[in-house]
């Protein structure tokens, strides 16, 4: 997509990072049009004192063009009102583009068909690639750690809720499952672009699946390991990256100075953890769509994939896991207070 923004009033980080976040969230209605065929434009100004800023969008597609302009006190909400309504034309547009086809024109007494061509099979269209194994498998290398740290949520909530008993799952099987699952099902796998919701959504069915089968059977499997590994690392800060057979350079002990103490990591970790042991309380969609958004960055599209849920639904669920979080852990501090604002932009 082409942008280009003009301002009239004073340019600063904030609004470019606001701007840039309504333009990828804008871009995600628009991936079925040609990255170089579309354009935006913007102009943000201060037009009077009644009517405060004034934000005014055009966007040129190939299939039309379209504009919005809204005004507001502050920049930040006329931004979000003026992308908001350029959002609704798009998707209106979208459907007309998808139904144009199917209609004919009437002429006299009798229909007469107009044989015209769907968008999505023009060359002006983008075609979405569908997931491959190289896909999957590139995905996995670079995100288990987060996919494991999902798992391991979902496997903690059902055991404390008493519809898993302690160890009857582990997070490995339960990911092998999944992409299992991932690779036998490419004649039904999504669009590329939703391969990180969909192996998530596949993480679920296969703890439900895992859970089905080791109840009908009775068993646990003797290769798993119950116990907690007796390891324990070195306390000295050096030997964590140094080998005493290695030569030690000056650079390996110079301190990095926004690197956190082990004390605001312990801190951190354990607000984490209460908080989610809070909103354990709020009830499972709510707790699983305020974490799934304000910690792992997943937008309402993606949530409402991942749990199969409406996009509305989901921003609810935020709604009143903030709600909770809010009433039931009073305590001030910085990075609750991080997560609460940042869970009122859904």
């Amino acid at each position: 997509m082409n942008v280009h923004f003009s301002y009239k009033i004073s340019k600063t980080s904030d609004l470019e990072k606001l701007i840039n976040q309504q333009v990828e969230k804008l871009g995600r209605y628009l991936r079925v049009f040609r990255p170089d065929l579309v354009h935006l434009k913007g102009l943000i100004e201060d037009s009077s004192a009644r009517e405060g800023v004034v934000v005014s969008l055009n966007l040129r597609l190939p299939s039309g063009q379209m504009a919005a302009q809204e005004h507001s006190p502050t920049a930040t909400a006329a931004i979000k009102a003026a992308f908001d309504s350029l959002a609704e034309q798009v998707k209106k547009h979208k459907e007309l583009l998808r139904n144009h086809h199917k209609f004919g024109r009437r002429r006299g007494p009798e229909r007469v068909v107009v044989q015209t061509v769907p968008f999505a099979d023009t060359l002006a269209a983008m075609k979405p690639e569908r997931i491959s194994a190289d896909d999957i498998s590139g995905y996995v290398n670079v995100n288990l750690p987060r996919l494991q740290r999902f798992i391991q949520r979902e496997i903690d909530y059902r055991e404390s809720q008493g519809q898993l008993e302690p160890g009857q799952l582990a997070v490995e099987d339960v990911v092998g499952e999944a992409i299992a699952n991932a690779l036998s099902e490419q004649g039904e796998s999504p669009e590329r672009m939703k391969l990180e919701p969909w192996v998530h959504r596949l993480a679920k069915q296969a703890i439900d699946q895992l859970a089905s089968e080791n109840r009908e059977d009775g068993h646990v499997p003797l290769e798993r390991s119950h116990g907690q590994q007796n390891v324990h690392a070195s306390d000295e800060d050096k030997l964590q990256f140094h080998q005493p057979d290695e030569q030690l350079s000056e650079e390996n002990v110079i301190p990095d100075p926004t690197a956190n103490n082990p004390e605001e990591l312990a801190a951190r970790d354990e607000l984490m953890t209460l908080v989610e042991t809070t909103l354990r309380d709020a009830g499972h969609d709510q707790a699983e769509a305020f974490i799934l958004y304000t910690l792992e960055g997943f937008t309402l599209e993606e949530i409402a994939d991942i749990t199969s849920r409406g996009a509305e639904e989901v921003r609810m669920s935020i709604r009143k896991a903030r709600e909770h979080l809010q009433r039931a852990l009073p305590i001030k501090d910085p990075l609750k207070e991080k997560l609460v604002e940042y869970s009122k932009s859904a």
